[in-house]
Formats: C-alpha cells, sequence, structure tokens
C-alpha cells in the first residue's frame, strides 16, 4: 500500500508551483520549493514552508537537473514530488528517478510517459487503439499537393520545434531550424511532418484515471486561440459540438489512456476540422496549464484527486455533473503589435477586480527576468452561460491595473469582446487573420496625459498651506506644458490647473483626477513608477503608459543609422551561416536569433546593403538595447 503523503516538493517555479502549495496547504501537507538564483525571492518560494536553492540561472541548471530536485526533496524531508507543468513533468527517467529514491511521484507510470513522451510512437499506439489519426507526411518525398505541412517535434510540445510551411522550397530550411529549437528544448531533434489543417480546432479532453480501473474523461476545452502554436484563451466546455462528436471524443480519450494502463491527470489533444472531423494529436501526461477550466466547470480540485491517486485511492465510477461555462485567459508580458516580444523588468502593480480566480506567480513589486516563459497570471471566469462568463472575463480583464510591463491585456480583452469568438467561431487562425485590428494603438492618449499633468502639478496632500493654494494661481495667459510619448505617438499638454477647452476639472490629486469629458464624468487613476521614468493612467477609456518627455534630449540616445539593438535581454543562440563584416544582406534577411523567455526571436536585416559591424557570437548573453550589428544600406539607384 502506497504510504500517505505528508510533505510535498513541487519540482516547478511560478504560478504552477503557488496553485499547487495552495492545494497542499488545504490538505495539510508541509511544502518544499526549489528555486534558481533569479528566482530566490519569487512568490513561489515565499508561499512555501521552505524552500532549497538550485545554483545556477538557465532551466538546464536548475529546474532541468533531475538529480538536484530529488537531493532537495531528500534534504527537506519530503515524501513526495509534484512536477506541475513542462521541465521535468514528462520526463520517464525522472519519474523513475523518483520513485528509485523511495518518493511518491505525482503523476502517471514512467512507462506511460516514455510511450507518449514521443508524438510519433504515441500515433502508431493510438492507430493500433483506433484513435483517428492524420497521416503521416514524408518531407522527403512530398509534393505540392501535400500543403500545407506542420513541422512539430516529436519530443516535447508548447509550440516548440513547430514550423507551417507553405512552400517546397522552405521545407529544408524550416526543417533545420525546427530540428535546431528541438534540440535546444528537449535534447531531441526529431522531428515529423503531417498535413496543416486551415482553420482547425484545438480540442481536448481531460482524463483522471486511478490505479483501481476507472477512468473519468471530464469533458472537452476548446483552446483554439492560439499564439505561435501555444495557447491564449481556454475554455469548458467546448462550444457548439454535436452531442455525437464529443460522446467520440471521450470515447478516444478514455481509449488512449487504458491502452497505456494511465494514472492520474492527463490531457488527450484533438485536431477538429471544420467538416467536424476529429484527429488525436497527442497525450500530455501531466496537468494542463488550462486545468483550471475543468475545476470550475466540475466541481473539482485536480490536484487534489491526483494527491489521493498517487496514494492510492480509487475514484467514485462516475465524475460529477458539470454546471455552467468557464473561460481562462493568459495573461503574458509580451507586446503582440511587435512579433509578440517578451518584455522583461519590474512589475510595478498587478490588480485584477472582480469575482475571478488568478492564478499567479507574481505580486507587484516583483521583477519578470528573461530565463522563462513571460505568463504573469491566469485569469478564470465561471458563470452560468458562456456568454455571461466571457462578459464577467473581459470586464475584469479590462479594469485590471498592470503596471512596469507591456502586456497582452488589451488583445485578450479585444478577443473576447470579438464578434467571432463571441459566436463561438473558434479555430487556430483567429490571430492570423485579426491579430492587426486587435493591436491597432490605443484610443487618443491625449485626456490621459492631461491627467497625468494635472496630478503631477497636484501638490502632495502634506505640503504647506501655501504651497497647495500657490498650486492654483497660474496666470491664464502662461499655460503649463508638458509632454508625453505613448505607443510611439507624442502628445503635448497645455493646461491650466482650472479650465480645459472641452474638459472641466473636478478634482486634481497626486493619484486620482476627476474630468468632466463632454458632459461624463470620468475617474483617471494616476501612478508614478519609483525612479519617475513612467506614468500609468487607467480610467474606464483604457489603461495608457506615458513617457514623460525631457525638455533636453540625450545625445547619447542617438545610435549609427542601420544599427541593430537587442529589443530584449536573452541569449545569441545562433548568426546565420557566413555572416561576417563585408557580407551582403537583403532587406528581411534574418541575421541573428536569440532566444528569451522560451521564446525564439529572428533579428533581421532592415534594408538591404553591407553587413558593416558583427558583435554578436552564438552563446553570447546581450542585454535590452545591446548592439548586435549594423548594416550600412546601399544607395538606392
Amino acid at each position: 500500500m502506497t504510504p500517505q503523503i505528508s510533505s510535498l516538493l513541487v519540482a516547478n517555479r511560478g504560478e504552477i508551483a503557488v496553485r499547487i502549495f495552495r492545494t497542499a496547504r488545504d490538505l495539510g501537507l508541509a511544502t518544499v520549493a526549489v528555486h534558481s538564483d533569479p528566482d530566490a525571492d519569487a512568490l513561489h518560494v515565499r508561499a512555501a514552508d521552505a524552500a532549497v536553492r538550485l545554483p545556477g540561472a538557465a532551466p538546464a541548471d536548475t529546474y532541468l537537473r533531475g538529480d538536484l530536485v530529488i537531493k532537495a526533496a531528500l534534504a527537506a524531508g519530503a515524501d513526495a514530488v509534484h512536477p506541475g507543468y513542462g521541465f521535468l513533468s514528462e520526463n520517464a527517467d525522472f519519474a523513475r528517478q523518483v520513485q528509485d529514491s523511495g518518493l511518491t511521484w505525482i503523476g502517471p507510470p514512467p512507462e506511460a510517459i516514455e510511450v507518449m513522451a514521443s508524438k510519433t510512437r504515441a500515433k502508431e499506439l493510438m492507430r493500433a487503439a483506433g484513435v483517428p489519426l492524420l497521416d503521416p507526411v514524408d518531407p522527403a518525398t512530398a509534393t505540392p499537393a501535400d500543403l500545407p505541412l506542420l513541422l512539430k517535434a516529436a519530443a516535447g510540445g508548447g509550440g516548440r520545434g513547430m514550423r507551417v510551411v507553405r512552400d517546397l522550397d522552405a521545407l529544408k530550411e524550416a526543417l533545420r531550424a525546427a530540428s535546431a529549437e528541438a534540440v535546444s528544448a528537449f535534447g531531441d531533434g526529431e522531428v515529423f511532418a503531417e498535413p496543416y489543417v486551415e482553420r482547425g480546432r484545438h480540442v481536448e479532453v481531460q482524463i483522471l484515471a486511478d490505479a483501481h480501473g476507472t477512468v473519468w474523461a471530464l469533458g472537452t476545452r476548446d483552446c483554439s486561440l492560439q499564439r505561435r502554436h501555444q495557447k491564449v484563451i481556454e475554455e469548458a466546455p467546448a462550444p457548439g459540438l454535436p452531442d455525437t462528436l464529443r460522446e467520440s471524443l471521450h470515447a478516444a480519450a478514455v481509449a488512449a489512456a487504458r491502452a497505456v494502463s494511465y494514472r492520474g491527470a492527463g490531457t488527450v489533444e484533438f485536431l477538429v476540422t471544420a467538416d467536424g472531423r476529429p484527429y488525436f494529436l497527442e497525450m500530455n501526461t501531466r496537468l494542463q496549464v488550462e486545468h483550471p477550466v475543468t475545476e470550475a466547470v466540475f466541481g473539482l480540485d485536480l490536484v487534489a484527486l491526483q494527491l489521493r491517486v498517487a496514494e492510492g485511492a480509487a475514484l467514485p465510477l462516475t465524475p460529477p455533473q458539470p454546471t455552467g461555462h468557464a473561460v481562462e485567459a493568459r495573461l503574458y508580458a509580451e507586446d503582440p503589435a511587435q512579433d509578440w516580444r517578451p518584455q522583461t523588468g519590474v512589475l510595478h502593480t498587478l490588480d485584477i477586480p472582480g469575482q475571478v480566480r488568478i492564478d499567479t506567480g507574481f505580486t507587484g513589486g516583483d521583477t519578470v527576468g528573461i530565463h522563462y516563459d513571460p505568463m504573469l497570471a491566469k485569469v478564470v471566469a465561471h458563470a452560468p452561460t458562456r456568454a455571461e462568463a466571457v462578459r464577467a472575463l473581459a470586464h475584469a480583464l479590462a479594469g485590471a491595473r498592470i503596471h512596469g510591463l507591456t502586456t497582452n491585456r488589451e488583445l485578450l480583452v479585444g478577443s473576447l469582446r470579438h464578434p467571432e469568438f463571441g459566436a463561438a467561431q473558434l479555430d487556430t487562425g483567429f490571430y492570423d487573420r485579426h491579430l492587426a485590428a486587435l493591436t491597432e494603438t490605443a484610443p487618443d492618449a491625449g485626456t490621459a496625459a492631461l491627467a497625468a499633468a494635472l496630478a503631477e502639478a497636484a501638490p502632495a496632500p502634506d505640503a504647506p498651506l501655501a504651497a497647495r493654494l500657490g498650486g492654483w494661481r497660474n496666470v491664464r495667459s502662461q499655460p503649463q506644458t508638458r509632454r508625453y510619448t505613448s505607443a510611439g505617438s507624442e502628445y503635448e499638454v497645455q493646461y491650466h490647473p482650472v479650465d480645459h477647452p472641452g474638459v472641466r476639472v473636478l478634482s486634481a490629486e497626486r493619484h486620482l483626477v476627476t474630468l468632466e469629458v463632454d458632459g461624463i464624468r470620468r475617474m483617471f487613476h494616476v501612478k508614478r513608477n519609483s525612479n519617475n521614468t513612467e506614468v500609468y493612467v487607467d480610467s474606464a477609456l483604457g489603461a495608457h503608459t506615458l513617457t514623460p518627455v525631457p525638455r533636453f534630449p540625450d545625445p547619447q540616445d542617438r545610435t549609427e543609422p542601420g544599427s541593430l539593438l537587442a529589443p530584449m535581454p536573452g541569449t545569441v543562440v545562433r548568426v546565420a551561416d557566413g555572416l561576417a563584416p563585408g557580407s551582403h544582406v537583403t532587406a528581411g534577411q534574418p541575421l541573428l536569433w536569440l532566444e528569451a523567455m522560451k521564446m525564439e526571436h529572428r533579428i533581421l536585416a532592415p534594408a538591404s546593403g553591407t553587413l558593416t559591424a558583427l558583435h554578436a557570437v552564438t552563446g553570447q548573453q546581450v542585454e535590452f538595447g545591446a548592439l548586435l550589428a549594423v548594416v550600412q544600406e546601399e544607395p538606392q539607384p
């Protein structure tokens, strides 16, 4: 009989570690965190009863070191290990090592992980079990009739090692790039190809199995809204599926679980074509990022059930009945308008109102670094109907105050309020069609700039009476002037503290300005960061980050024309073959590849011309704004 668990180590970080610790506390378990050096003061460390350092910063030196994690568990007196998701969660060797060390593994049998770890082997098994599959395509013999193709890493997920190929001439380079990324992410460069289904839906089934032969199919989830093949918005149940299709997906998921004698929580993923045909994609032998929507609909705690199953408990023969609808949005520190560029720095404020569930690994004042995924939080709304859940989630995100970093918050709100999403017209091409419209510049920031200027002019509450009175005696013929930039535009505000065209100032304090704009009373919440380099203005009209423009620009801010600067801190993982000073380059040609926050970014030539300088080498760590190369543009004829 499996011994009862008393102390749990979570071999992970961020929001999933915090979420697992929450359940562990509710069950009366002691908790142990592990952390890299950048995570020494992270929220998941602060949330645990004890923490063990994994020396280093990069995942390969810390969270992917199974030997160090097991050593930490034994040293801290833990008797069980939960892997969360990502990192070592689908590593069969690690699962065996945990068990061989006398610890309880909170996950499926290592043999099930091993079979499902390779997508190619998993598909062979699923074909034998009668689960529908897309036929593979041999890249060596692919023809135009096979296009478009989807290249996928056999050993991993999360969008890494994945490429869409629409031109046979691009296939060779796409295979090489996908394999290289797969090696970097998973240590295995195997890549396979299959047909790419245009406008398909990503639908998955949550399963839970015990050691006594019971397998639950806990409904469906739709995860079709994706960027870079990574999910952005998920919901349960998947809307608009015919009952026959839903039942066939449940049956296929249960068959997949039984085929590998599965135990614990897992997810079977399917691609559903526009005409309603389902195809097996993969089985994730772990807890999914989007598991909270299933928990909300079924009223379950999947982590608690994972722990009970690991202790040998039997599930009831049937799961509870689902109620209502749940929608989850992933809040990322990234700029969707700039090729989803991840953001790093201090998160000054993270405040999300409303009756929503928030799973996060950050609080205000924490730093978002370069080494890990840029997800700040998952925000989940549950309501009796889909429309109500979507509306509640959009309202909570729209009213959030998120200061210090550019995020995808506006994209999420726009997506949730988009007519296609509201009508449940879901497919993986949503952002291909609508990204440009959803990332248009926010509404005019002029009123926000006015509020920021008024707040700046307002005396501090503890200022002497003379200063507080004097602040309101400006001469009308000599207005005050302030300039700000926001989203690439500059705003000059000339104002009197008492009167403005079209606007009445009802009150102006350091952190709250109330204006009557075109007859409507509006409140503007104003906050400055600690060094006064940015001003954040939040109101019902939207959120704006304003940068005060100095009166005299710094001449050192100028850079040589054609300079390629690092758009983020990261690691140079590749330099184009043969690239050297003197090389001729063409506009749009990839010159360098940077990896930051689990994503790879290409640095492209800004114009055709000659590379006059190259300062980057493979393996080099660079800071934001570092000079990587210089391209001298060739004269136009």
